[in-house]
């Protein structure tokens, strides 16, 4: 959408439901995942995605009882490097090219070179971003939590959600459906 069309997509990254609400697994359907999984693999076929399992899984859990680890070093590191990449105006390029690797099947997308690659496709410099969120942690944490304050007064809590003129689009499913919003309200083609 931002290639075709007039417009700059500020992305403003939060940690996953599942760190905000860590027993959001468990009180779930213990169907919800399995299915969540084979719809994600559906969905990325249909669309001609390369899509495999994250290895590793960005959040470390328990997939025996769901529960979800108190550390989470692979997906605070990810998120705050969004953040890092947001602040740049890159952040919707950073999350494009880490979303590429970490849900494209690339084994060990969290070590090596992966991320610089993916950082330096964005136009950024990963030992910059790494630097600074092992520099300000806490102050990228309270961004995140702000951006997601901002989701959830916009009426929405997960992701992805756009959120246009004040009103939520939740969903992958529903990006056509703002692009339609936006069209009504003057959005032209480069």
């Amino acid at each position: 959408m931002t290639e075709a069309y007039d417009l700059d997509l500020a992305l403003r990254p939060v940690y996953p439901l599942a760190v905000r609400q860590p027993d959001f697994f468990e009180r779930n359907h213990p169907n919800w995942l399995g299915y969540t999984m084979r719809d994600m693999m559906r969905v990325a076929q249909f669309h001609g995605i390369p899509f495999g399992p994250p290895r590793p899984d960005p959040i470390i859990q328990n997939m025996m009882t769901r529960e979800i680890a108190a550390e989470q070093p692979h997906i605070r590191r990810v998120t705050r490097l969004g953040q890092a990449a947001a602040r740049r105006g890159k952040g919707l390029a950073f999350a494009h090219e880490a979303a590429r690797l970490i849900w494209g099947g690339a084994e060990g997308w969290n070590e090596g070179d992966h991320l610089a690659g993916a950082a330096a496709r964005a136009g950024l410099d990963l030992a910059e971003l790494d630097a600074e969120a092992v520099a300000e942690p806490d102050t990228l944490d309270a961004e995140i939590a702000a951006n997601q304050a901002a989701l959830e007064a916009s009426g929405h809590w997960g992701v992805p959600t756009l959120v246009f003129d004040g009103e939520p689009f939740f969903g992958q499913d529903r990006i056509d459906m703002v692009q339609w919003r936006m069209e009504q309200k003057g959005l032209v083609k480069r």
